[in-house]
């Protein structure tokens, strides 16, 4: 089944409990803060109709069709087909969003490939997570991820404050388990469901922990509570704000106020090698998805400063395309870790084929490390109009509207209201509000930056190295632990 834009809506409007900037959200789809973003979600599931991208969206298995996005990945072609449903969404949406579902699907397969440890505790956690990729798959489910806690005292244990900073089981039931705490949630407001897993912990020597749980909830369960931050859509005027009013992505916090998890949610429980399974596992299929989207950042970091210098005559000179290559070889090197990585993919434990992880992980640190020094390179580009140049209002206005068309009408092709549309992008892009929200996110979405670091350290082939320069030094085979 492939949900229509309007389904989707419909499906919104199930009784949640949504709160931003102290009111209560009586109707999501229409909320002013979320109409912009489920209006990009609905156009998504519509795609998916319409003949010009339906090859893209969908691939039809069995007489049925499905969503691209939600495929497990068995094959480089299936790799391939995801990029090509990335970028035609972003081509057709206009901007850059991250949490539609593709991204955060991708930690349910590497949950699957962990099935060997979970079934040492009880195997049918195996059995409830191939259960619920298939309900992704065949429902069309928009399904996202909950895994940052609020943490509290971080040099305590969470056992040694207020023990809901982490989420946690209180008790268990015939039915089920019943957790609480907080975690944090892109989009979750106007997703289906999450997967709520522990955050990065110490376990220490426990076996077992009331904090090591992962599981599916619905976002209209009982007790849960989204409490989202104010969002940038309709704060300031849209033709001076594009992208901010088109494109922002709401975070939530959600509280689990006492709510039950159901057994058949449950995909693993007190089991504290699980939790340390998927916390070094989670991102080897969802980072791919999550770096090409920074790609399309540098794509629109390139075109706005190409735009810029080119109507003021500015890229002929060496200095601005030493810049412009600049922003070049910091695309291009996404691109080439990404096409690699698929390039050498490799089978996973569960069956999959998942990217090169090596690849993979080093060409996150590349996108999210080297991304702020981008936008700057790109800020000098366009120039300090991106920071002075007056809002729509005075383009339009009689007494103004003269002197502003005088001063921003460069040449016959760049007339001034083009002008002002392009800087108002920029200003949009790397300067406002909305630009340095993306630039955190960007940061830790996946994860903080050490742990960008360390998923390369595991994953790196040193072996490879020691090799060589024992090889090249003429060492014993004593020095890589070998009689």
């Amino acid at each position: 089944m492939l949900k229509t834009g309007d389904q989707y809506r419909d499906s919104l409007r199930d009784g949640r409990e949504v709160f931003i900037n102290g009111e209560t959200v009586k109707d999501v789809p229409s909320h002013p803060a979320f109409k912009p973003i489920v209006d990009v979600r609905a156009r998504i599931y519509d795609m998916a109709h319409e003949e010009k991208f339906a090859g893209t969206m969908a691939y039809e298995k069995d007489g049925e069709k499905f969503a691209t996005s939600w495929q497990p990945p068995h094959t480089q072609a299936d790799w391939w087909a995801k990029r090509d449903w990335v970028n035609m969404v972003m081509r057709e949406i206009g901007g850059v969003v991250t949490r539609v579902g593709d991204e955060t699907v991708g930690e349910m397969w590497s949950l699957a490939d962990g099935k060997d440890i979970l079934n040492q505790v009880d195997n049918s956690w195996a059995a409830n997570i191939d259960n619920h990729i298939e309900n992704v798959l065949r429902n069309d489910i928009f399904h996202v991820s909950a895994n940052t806690d609020p943490k509290g005292d971080r040099s305590k244990a969470p056992q040694d404050q207020d023990p809901d900073m982490l989420l946690h089981v209180v008790k268990e039931t015939d039915t089920g388990v019943v957790v609480r705490g907080a975690k944090y949630e892109t989009a979750a407001a106007y997703a289906h469901q999450a997967f709520v897993k522990p955050t990065i912990a110490n376990w220490g020597n426990e076996k077992l922990s009331d904090y090591a749980l992962g599981f599916i909830c619905p976002m209209n369960a009982p007790g849960l509570k989204h409490i989202c931050r104010g969002g940038f859509a309709g704060v300031k005027p849209e033709a001076d704000y594009p992208l901010s009013n088109r494109v922002d992505e709401v975070d939530t916090l959600l509280v689990f106020d006492n709510v039950l998890v159901p057994w058949e949610n449950l995909l693993f429980y007190r089991h504290t090698a699980a939790a340390t399974f998927i916390r070094g596992t989670l991102h080897r299929y969802s980072a791919y998805m999550f770096v090409l989207r920074i790609m399309h950042i540098a794509d629109l970091l390139i075109g706005t400063a190409l735009f810029n210098v080119r109507q003021t005559g500015l890229d002929k000179q060496q200095a601005v395309q030493e810049k412009l290559a600049q922003l070049a070889c910091y695309r291009e090197g996404i691109n080439a870790h990404l096409s690699g990585a698929i390039a050498l993919a490799q089978e996973s434990p569960g069956g999959f084929l998942m990217p090169n992880q090596s690849l993979l992980y080093t060409g996150r640190v590349l996108a999210c490390s080297q991304l702020p020094a981008m936008v700057h390179i790109a800020r000098e580009l366009c120039g300090g109009q991106i920071c002075v140049t007056p809002d729509s209002a005075a383009f339009q206005a009689p007494e103004t509207a003269a002197w502003m068309e005088k001063f921003y009408s460069v040449n016959d092709d760049w007339q001034s209201e083009d002008r002002r549309k392009l800087l108002a992008f920029g200003r949009d892009l790397m300067n406002s509000d909305y630009a340095g929200h993306k630039l955190t996110f960007q940061l830790f979405a996946q994860s903080p930056p050490f742990a960008h670091l360390g998923a390369v350290y595991r994953n790196f082939d040193f072996d490879n190295a020691l090799s060589f320069v024992k090889t090249a030094a003429g060492l014993s085979d004593r020095v890589l632990g070998k009689k």
